[in-house]
């Protein structure tokens, strides 16, 4: 029979005593087990995040690789997959896998996850084929790469917050959310210079990682958490994922050209869609209220501390997400050619040229949850949204041409406050449930994070395509038939949905190039091909319309920061302890307010 003697915070298990050595199991007491949870879980997030964003930049050497245009319409869809797939994968699965790791051990469920990823990283590195076939392989396992990142993100946070007191998870998790949102900017630079070796070395980062991640947590992390044994709910885990998927999906394809819509909003397919899985979640809800172990329990939202802080969550990546793509729109479509750097170069040059956003998010994020700790979360929360509101309406106040040095400070302070809001917004999130339900609680937070990250990038595009759509034919016929091409190829070419042209300097191609290319314009006698597939024809030819578009999209962005900061200042400021349950069993606070004990004031 084997027995657990416990002292001092660690725990002997006598049968490996027995078996001819000593294992000790660091319990949430003893000083090093939470620092090796907390060093781990960043790790695995790192590696989830960083693989969800190394493949934009990276999207024209794979497509080359594999031997495929990705503008040409045919494989739009091969396009959008690659772009999407992971991400959409991850917002869908999160909430399951919380609920697994509440019910089977949160440790268990994050080990599987780095064997998932890894084994995905593997197949992705040795694609086998090409054209379609390769595609349609690359596709295929990054959905099984984004299932084991779902698994990663599900637990990372419950584990952390099980090994941490209350007065120290802000930091934790502060830096553990740093290294989340940090990993989306590092990939871009991994990426692009990776690319330029091999497309295949993209995917190859994962593997030596995520061998030492799974061989690591194996040895060093143990159940902590409490677990919630019981029936899967099966109906709440098909219509929570089929709803989640149809919307997102949905979303995906709105950005996409319909009859003479330049976006699909018009749509019935995409219309039909939206509704669908809005009735699907809304299903739900219901059945989750009825069922006697539900996969999501929905009255944890009546706790205001967790429900306003997941609002203002959602917000915050409804505003943020869809930032990251038009920056490198901006730069790599108009800024960085027009100070002399070929479009072929600018997926890595606005990789770097985007550092300081990141390095504003690893300095803020730890200091934010460390002090958020002591202070209470409410001041970090709103005045990181707010400084995130003002960085959005000066940088619609900068000309197309700006000046890098102020563009820099002001992706840094946006940064600052994306890293000011994420920490002590996460911990106000895991804190406020019971501790048998954090696995579920950490699948809302990264269900959130993910689905408004999607939502972002549908609102964000759809935005700036309408916007383009309203000013930049004429300015593109006009400017063409200027530079000899014929007035008949001018107006097809001038006609063409934007989408194209934004994806073409998303990834990297000479948009120009791209649309004239096949009509053989450029050969005709009279045309400047040179003018018009040089650094600076279209950039100048796109710069107004597209600082147009991008004053409604970042006015949108602004928008939704500040009712982050109203949802954040709404919230229950200061957390301590554990949450108590109502009579009932519901998890609940003092009197009759379902809610986390939580000391409005700051520093009391």
């Amino acid at each position: 029979m084997t027995m657990t003697a416990r002292v001092e915070g660690v725990s002997v298990d006598s049968g490996a005593v027995a078996a001819g050595g000593r294992r000790l199991r660091y319990g949430r007491d003893h000083p090093r087990y939470k620092w090796i949870a907390l060093s781990n879980t960043t790790l695995g997030v790192l590696l989830a995040t960083v693989n969800g964003s190394i493949v934009l930049i990276s999207l024209p050497a794979i497509f080359r690789g594999i031997g495929l245009n990705p503008l040409d319409p045919a494989n739009v869809s091969y396009l959008l997959w690659m772009l999407m797939g992971y991400l959409l994968v991850s917002a869908v699965l999160v909430v399951f896998f919380g609920r697994l790791g509440d019910m089977f051990g949160r440790v268990r469920i994050y080990n599987a996850g780095f064997v998932v990823f890894t084994v995905a990283a593997i197949a992705l590195s040795i694609d086998p084929f090409d054209l379609g076939a390769g595609a349609r392989w690359l596709i295929g396992w990054r959905v099984v790469q984004g299932v084991g990142g779902a698994m990663l993100f599900a637990s990372s946070a419950a584990i952390i917050t099980d090994a941490f007191p209350a007065n120290q998870r802000g930091m934790a998790l502060g830096v553990n959310q740093v290294a989340a949102v940090a990993g989306s900017f590092v990939g871009l630079l991994i990426g692009g210079l990776l690319s330029e070796w091999d497309w295949r070395a993209v995917f190859w980062v994962g593997v030596p990682i995520g061998v030492l991640g799974t061989v690591w947590s194996m040895r060093s992390l143990h159940e902590l958490g409490e677990r919630a044994p019981a029936k899967l709910d099966w109906a709440g885990t098909v219509t929570l994922g089929l709803g989640l998927t149809v919307v997102l999906t949905a979303i995906t394809y709105s950005i996409q050209p319909h009859g003479d819509s330049p976006t699909s909003w018009t749509s019935p397919v995409v219309l039909g869609s939206l509704a669908l899985g809005v009735a699907l979640l809304a299903l739900f809800c219901v059945i989750e209220l009825q069922v006697a172990a539900p996969l999501l329990d929905v009255r944890l939202f009546k706790i205001p501390a967790f429900g306003m802080a997941n609002a203002a969550g959602l917000l915050a990546a409804i505003g943020r997400g869809g930032m990251q793509f038009m920056l490198i729109i901006w730069l790599q479509g108009i800024w960085l050619p027009l100070h002399g750097y070929s479009f072929e170069s600018t997926p890595l040059w606005s990789g770097i040229y985007l550092l300081p956003m990141t390095v504003g998010f690893l300095l803020a994020g730890p200091v934010a949850g460390s002090l958020s700790d002591r202070h209470g979360a409410r001041p970090f929360a709103v005045g990181g949204m707010a400084l995130m509101a003002v960085t959005f309406v000066a940088l619609v106040l900068l000309p197309v041409d700006f000046d890098y040095r102020i563009f820099a400070a002001l992706v840094f302070l946006n940064g600052l406050g994306g890293g000011i809001f994420t920490a002590p917004n996460t911990a106000v999130v895991m804190s406020s449930v019971p501790a048998a339900q954090r696995g579920a609680a950490s699948g809302v937070r990264a269900t959130f994070f993910n689905a408004g990250t999607s939502l972002s990038i549908g609102i964000f595009f759809s935005l700036m395509v309408i916007g383009l759509a309203n000013t930049l034919p004429e300015a593109m016929g006009a400017g063409l038939q200027q530079r000899g091409v014929p007035a008949e190829v001018a107006e097809q070419v001038a006609n063409t949905p934007p989408v194209g042209s934004l994806f073409a300097a998303f990834l990297g191609y000479n948009p120009i190039g791209e649309l004239l290319g096949p009509s053989g314009a450029l050969d005709h006698p009279g045309v400047d091909a040179q003018m018009l597939t040089g650094h600076s024809f279209f950039p100048q030819l796109i710069s107004g319309p597209f600082h147009t578009g991008l004053a409604v999209v970042f006015a949108a962005a602004a928008v939704m920061m500040v009712l982050g900061a109203l949802t954040s200042w709404a919230a229950p400021g200061r957390y301590a302890g554990e949450p108590v349950k109502w009579s009932d069993g519901t998890p609940g606070a003092r009197g009759t307010r379902a809610t986390v004990h939580f000391d409005d004031a700051a520093g009391s």
